[in-house]
């Protein structure tokens, strides 16, 4: 679905790569190589941490995923592919 009228306007999800280059996919699993702090949460996610299953989004942090059953979205130069 289109939120604007311009023929130009793609509704496909964003090509994003990892760390190393490598495409991402809708579905993914991907690896944290940078620790990541949350707002709202001490600890954040740690270098390490797997992600599951991941969805590509337009924007300035590509991936969303679940990290201990919450909803993140990370930036794609903090994962590498699994």
């Amino acid at each position: 679905m289109r939120d604007c009228g311009h023929e130009w306007a793609d509704d496909r999800a964003p090509e994003v790569r990892d760390i190393n280059g490598k495409l991402l996919a809708e579905g993914d699993n991907i690896t944290i190589v940078k620790d990541l702090k949350l707002d709202g949460k001490s600890g954040g996610i740690k270098v390490g941490t797997e992600v599951k299953g991941i969805r590509l989004i337009p924007g300035d942090h590509p991936i969303q995923g679940k990290v201990d059953g919450r909803v993140v979205l990370i930036m794609a130069n903090k994962v590498k592919l699994a």
